[in-house]
């Protein structure tokens, strides 16, 4: 018996490495969908760009390609093309711009014509000058925080409109790709940094070398020694707990909403009932978390701009 197993095996392995001859093609081989191949190509970025398109009953979406723009570096070729993502970040930033010329020019128009802004150019003018004053502004600092008022506002509307168009239909969130808040965290890193600089100026040093000037210096030296990676690795905590929260906050809410709705199609139409009213709560949810998203992220940029520059007190 255990010869035979052994020549059956010998046999199965010769057929398997067999090739396949040319005018015998292999049959496709045909997979059911599963809850992976429903939500990963929604979440994840890529060079297909899906567009309004009714085809039939099921497809209500076309596709299409992005260019590839391939550039050799160290012998390999890298695509330098734009990905879905990229597209949506450039959405973002030209309704950013948009918005805020827009805003800006019926605020000049209504104030020749009635003395004051009205309409669309009032309320977003009521919300910018709140979160300046009464947020941002305590959190930089005076003597020069202000400044800082134009980048921390960016942030807000920018990341805003990032999150929300996740929400539309063939839509995309590029703030759920931690590429995208990788860039942005570092992007604060260096101005903080800056910021730093340009308020303490040799004081800086202090920020990242611990040195006690109150303590006796056989208590300074192992202090300093201590110490000194810890200031260190907090300058890079910063920034790593900004990636990781917007990225983790964003691709959380669309994976929940993507599975409610792909058990529909792995259950039938029957567990619609509850999935999809349960998918539309979250829905909404997630509009409230795009908004404290945005604000979280600009108020720590903020925070993190004022303790550096206060770092001397």
């Amino acid at each position: 018996m255990k010869y035979r197993s052994l020549a059956f095996a010998l046999i199965s392995a010769f057929a398997v490495a067999l090739p396949v001859p040319a005018h015998e093609p292999a049959a496709p081989v045909h997979k059911a969908l599963g809850p992976a191949d429903i939500i990963m190509p929604h979440i994840t970025d890529s060079k297909h760009i899906e567009l309004p398109c009714v085809k039939g009953i099921g497809e209500w979406a076309c596709e299409f390609t992005l260019p590839t723009w391939n550039v050799r570096i160290a012998g390999h070729d890298v695509d330098f093309g734009p990905t879905k993502h990229v597209v949506w970040l450039l959405i973002s930033a030209i309704c950013v711009a948009l918005v805020a010329v827009s805003a800006a020019r019926a605020h000049v128009r209504s104030t020749e014509s009635i003395g004051r802004p009205r309409g669309f150019a009032a309320g977003l003018e009521a919300v910018m000058l709140y979160l300046r004053n009464e947020v941002f502004l305590p959190v930089l600092g005076g003597h020069g925080g202000e400044r800082y008022i134009p980048l921390v506002l960016s942030l807000f509307l920018f990341i805003l409109f990032c999150n929300l168009f996740g929400l539309v239909p063939y839509g995309s969130t590029p703030t759920g790709n931690i590429s995208v808040t990788a860039t942005l965290a570092i992007i604060t890193f260096i101005v903080v940094e800056i910021a730093g600089m340009r308020a303490l100026g040799r004081g800086y040093l202090s920020t990242i070398f611990y040195w006690p000037t109150d303590m006796p210096l056989y208590l300074r030296v192992p202090l300093s020694v201590i110490m000194t990676p810890v200031e260190i690795i907090g300058k890079f905590t910063k920034p790593f707990a900004l990636t990781i929260r917007l990225f983790a906050n964003m691709i959380a809410g669309h994976v929940i909403i993507l599975a409610l709705i792909g058990l529909i199609f792995l259950f039938g139409w029957l567990i619609a009932i509850a999935a999809i009213p349960m998918a539309l709560f979250i829905m909404f949810l997630e509009i409230l978390v795009a908004f404290i998203q945005a604000f979280v992220f600009s108020l720590l940029a903020a925070v993190f701009i004022g303790q550096i520059r206060a770092a001397h007190h």
